[in-house]
């Protein structure tokens, strides 16, 4: 996954998308002229793209790489022939397993876990599946019920409450995310039989594997950093993160204010203001009490 991407992306669309593509330029903020045999030529600070009557479509520049991959892929050429190139994608039938919310003082930590063979890779690939931290929460959320309409998965949502009480025993993130993943894992080796997995690396390798023995798991476990280059690794991530919004936004309707992602300044101010209409005891059951976070929070009532 690591050649160079070429310096100019060329790729043919359906002229019908052509006034959509012209407002959308216009809307972040392109300067739009239209050249002899162009439909439009399209510049902006470090991205240009030239539409031809053909329907041929040339983008270049130093910042194409984000404007393909976050706007003109999932957008308007519907597919990921610049983030995957085929040539590049393993078609071997895997699981591949990602987590979210665990750099969250609020909501649940979530490990989620695709299984998908060559046919759902493509299907994966032709959804727009990548890293979900690259992608809006609105477009992980119904990239999410696409995702789980098409694969086998399995989805570990752990409350703040389990949370507490799971930190408590293991006494270190690493161990209880073994645990998350070890437990999806399992899941789809029963659901699919399939004993080839990759994971996004977050720690030595043999913690994820003590928690796979203590399970009497025995996979092919590939253990990589930047794992959600990986396309089922990616879509892992999306359900996770999917997982993760969904049950912020149901404590949020629970405690009756919006309840912020991360753990910045105002994070600390929404707990605050938690706290003093509901009393401290109301961060167990939705914040992740061994952050610093809480301390900062309680210390400055």
């Amino acid at each position: 996954m690591s050649s160079k991407k070429p310096s100019c992306f060329v790729a043919t669309i359906d002229l019908s998308l052509a006034e959509k593509l012209r407002g959308d330029l216009l809307e972040k903020g392109f300067e739009l002229t239209q050249p002899a045999h162009t439909i439009f030529s399209a510049q902006k600070k470090g991205v240009s793209c030239t539409l031809y009557t053909s329907g041929k479509l040339t983008v270049q520049g130093k910042e194409m790489e984000e404007f393909i991959t976050f706007y003109l892929e999932p957008e308007i050429l519907k597919s990921v022939t610049f983030s995957y190139p085929e040539a590049e994608v393993n078609f071997t039938a895997r699981i591949g397993i990602d987590e979210a919310g665990k750099g969250d003082f609020f909501g649940p930590l979530c490990v989620a876990g695709v299984q998908a063979d060559e046919n759902k890779i493509k299907e994966l690939l032709s959804f727009g599946v990548r890293d979900s931290k690259r992608l809006s929460d609105d477009t992980v959320l119904k990239m999410s019920k696409k995702i789980r309409a098409s694969c086998p998965h399995s989805i570990i949502k752990i409350s703040p409450i389990k949370y507490n009480e799971l930190y408590e025993k293991f006494k270190n993130l690493n161990h209880l995310l073994a645990w998350g993943h070890a437990t999806a894992i399992g899941e789809l080796v029963e659901k699919t039989k399939c004993t080839e997995v990759i994971i996004d690396q977050f720690a030595s390798e043999h913690v994820v594997e003590s928690a796979l023995r203590r399970k009497a798991l025995e996979v092919n476990l590939t253990q990589r950093h930047g794992g959600e280059s990986d396309p089922v690794v990616a879509a892992a991530s999306i359900l996770a993160r999917a997982a993760f919004l969904e049950g912020l936004d149901d404590l949020s309707r629970t405690v009756g204010m919006t309840l912020p992602k991360g753990a910045s300044q105002i994070v600390v101010e929404a707990a605050r203001k938690l706290v003093r209409q509901q009393g401290e005891e109301i961060l167990k059951t939705v914040a992740k009490l061994h952050f610093k976070t809480r301390n900062e929070v309680l210390n400055s009532l």
